[in-house]
Formats: C-alpha cells, structure tokens, sequence
C-alpha cells in the first residue's frame, strides 16, 4: 500500500466529519416549493413541479454545498469511497421513479406518496456510513408521517405530504447541525 492510499475506515472518518447539510437543504427547499404548489395551483401543475423539484435536488444540492464548505465537486479533494457510495444512492433515488411513474399514470395522486417515500429511502445507509441514527430517524419519520396523511387528507396529498417532509427535513438539518462527531 502506497503512502497516499487510506484505507476504508480512515476514508469514513473523513466521511463523518462532513457537515452533510447541502442534500437536506436542496431537499427541503425543493419540497416546499411543492407545498407552495400545491396550495396555490391546481394538482395537474403541481405534478410537474414535484417532477421538476424533486428531480433537481441533486443539482440545487451541488450549488448550496458551495455555500456550506462541502463543495461537491471540488476536484482537489481526495477521492473517498463513501462520497461514491453517496452519490449512488442519490442515484438510487432517481431511479425509483420508475415505479413513481407508472402509479402516477394510473393515479396522479400517488405522486407525493411513492416520491416521497422512496427517495427518502436514501437515507437509511447514511445512518451506518456516519455511525449516527438521523438516516434512520428521517427515513422512518419520513414515511410514517407520508402515509399517515395520504390516508387522513387524500384531497390535499400536493399539500400536507410535502409539508410533512419539509419538517422532517427541518428536524434532519438541526439534528446534522447539532450532532457530536465521534473520532
């Protein structure tokens, strides 16, 4: 092994030092403007504003972690699996609208419900990649509460369901902000 080669657990203690705040940011934003959709536009124009705000949290993502030191795609770091392995459940994320997509088609209202769950879904391995609970508490805060309300308000789904992530978000971010980082 070279000198310039760290091995994985050196890589995810650089990992956890992170301040993990641009993703949830971009997501949070991201879903409030659906909400805000929801609430002043018919549900047949807040379906193309979850499909376009959501499916650019990434790239919104990418701008704000300028703006809090974690820049994306800064070059000069060295390369770190864990940021690799982020970057595919992003990925995975993405790809779960395959299945949004076909519920949608047959019941628009779905849209909030599958989007929301699934790509929250990419929280659960940050909880073992940072040896913290917040992936977890997000993820399952996350769908109980997008269940709960799709079945209590099923004519204000393009409202209360992005509101209920958009909290969600607003806990995960002071949690991430707060959190004692274990070296």
């Amino acid at each position: 092994m070279t000198a310039n080669q760290r091995t994985l657990e050196e890589q995810k203690e650089e990992f956890k030092q992170k301040k993990l705040l641009a993703s949830p940011i971009a997501g949070l934003i991201s879903w409030f403007i659906v909400a805000i959709s929801g609430i002043f536009f018919p549900d047949n124009i807040t379906v193309w504003v979850l499909f376009v705000a959501t499916g650019s949290i990434v790239y919104l993502a990418m701008g704000i972690s300028k703006l809090t030191g974690e820049n994306y795609l800064d070059k000069t770091k060295p390369k770190n699996t864990f940021d690799n392995l982020f970057f595919l459940t992003v990925a995975q994320a993405i790809l779960v609208y395959s299945i949004a997509i076909p519920f949608f088609i047959e019941d628009y209202t779905s849209l909030p419900l599958t989007v929301g769950i699934l790509t929250g879904l990419m929280w659960v391995p940050l909880t073992w990649i940072i040896d913290h609970w917040i992936g977890l508490f997000h993820s399952i805060l996350r769908t109980i509460s997008i269940l709960i309300l799709w079945y209590l308000f099923p004519s204000d789904r393009f409202i209360t369901i992005p509101i209920a992530i958009v909290i969600v978000y607003i806990m995960s971010i002071v949690i991430l902000k707060n959190r004692r980082i274990k070296t």
